[in-house]
């Protein structure tokens, strides 16, 4: 049962329209607001996701080498042979 109501028409034309102007507002407030956080965030001092992954990877290499001569120099400290830095004689054993 179709009907040539002419105020139906027009009415369904005008939300149809109406539907169309919402979402091509909505389109443009997102893109307003991703633009707005995007340009607050490179003005901060915040490092990209690589920058962080190759700072972390230097610091668990110098904490490893770090622990390492840690241990050398333990050894070194316990060794009865070593010479003084000093005065080039031998240390007295213990």
């Amino acid at each position: 049962m179709q009907t040539k109501n002419k105020m139906l028409d027009d009415l369904s034309q005008l939300m149809t329209n109406a539907m169309g102007v919402a979402q091509g507002a909505r389109e443009e407030a997102e893109n307003a607001m991703k633009s707005l956080v995007d340009r607050w965030l490179s003005e901060q001092n915040f490092v990209t996701r690589e920058e962080f992954d190759a700072v972390q990877a230097m610091a668990r290499k110098a904490r490893e080498e770090n622990e390492a001569l840690k241990l050398r120099l333990d050894a070194l400290e316990k060794s009865p042979k070593t010479k003084s830095p000093k005065t080039g004689k031998k240390s007295p054993k213990s």
